[in-house]
């Protein structure tokens, strides 16, 4: 392993758990684009969904409580979206992959645009069942097909006038099931060679570090401001997937 090797890893995974403890998810969109520099794609998939799964515990932890008191608000997004990943990989089979991830980086650019420009965001107060579970079903099915997610949910939770905490106790718990899930699966099929453990060890310890710095900045952050944090996370999602994906 050279020092340039060792240098991107631990700037990936510095930069992927600091947006981690910070918003409760985005470890990928900040890693890879460290770790495709050293690492073949299928590789730093595998240990990016494993910093994402494992740094992701701590913000679980963080809105345990929150969790606890909306578990039935986190069913309505979690199993639907547990079942959409399977269907998201027959989806993968029919339709194009890039092209797919194309469209959505636009929707994304479109979407965190428009409200970033906007003074006063949307509030869709009243409850909202049938609606969090079609968000949640089309997250695991694009997870499945473009392992991208949190990109619905992160939509649909940042117009809901939600506390920070609420809002995290859906995303993070989301996010953590269905990378834990892909891990799982990528371990299935051999992914984890004693090259992608070596790599995993040296990057939990930073990202686990950094995380706790991104927390740290998320408790003293007022709900408004996590809600326009969300925002710019989604248009920064659509620009970065963009660029990764023609470039």
């Amino acid at each position: 392993m050279t020092p340039e090797t060792v240098l991107a890893v631990v700037a990936g995974a510095a930069a992927g758990g600091l947006i981690n403890g910070l918003a409760g998810f985005g470890t990928a969109l900040f890693a890879l684009g460290f770790f495709l520099n050293v690492m073949p794609p299928v590789q730093a998939v595998a240990v990016v969904v494993v910093l994402s799964a494992l740094t992701g515990l701590q913000g679980l932890w963080l809105v345990r409580h929150a969790i606890g008191a909306h578990t039935r608000r986190l069913a309505r997004f979690l199993f639907p979206g547990i079942l959409g990943i399977p269907l998201g990989v027959l989806v993968l089979s029919v339709l194009d992959a890039r092209s797919l991830k194309l469209v959505i980086a636009g929707f994304l650019i479109l979407y965190g645009g428009y409200f970033s420009l906007r003074t006063h965001l949307p509030r869709f107060e009243r409850p909202t069942p049938i609606w969090d579970m079609l968000v949640g079903l089309s997250g695991g099915i694009l997870g499945g097909a473009a392992s991208l997610s949190g990109a619905l949910p992160m939509m649909w939770c940042a117009l809901r006038p939600w506390p920070k905490a609420e809002t995290r106790a859906v995303l993070q718990p989301f996010n953590v099931t269905v990378l834990a899930l892909t891990a799982a699966a990528l371990a299935l099929k051999g992914a984890y060679t004693r090259e992608t453990l070596l790599y995993i060890a040296l990057a939990l310890p930073v990202s686990v570090l950094f995380a706790q710095a991104g927390i740290a900045i998320f408790r003293r952050l007022p709900d408004a401001a996590f809600r326009r944090l969300l925002i710019a996370m989604t248009f920064i999602s659509g620009a970065v997937l963009l660029a990764r994906e023609l470039i």
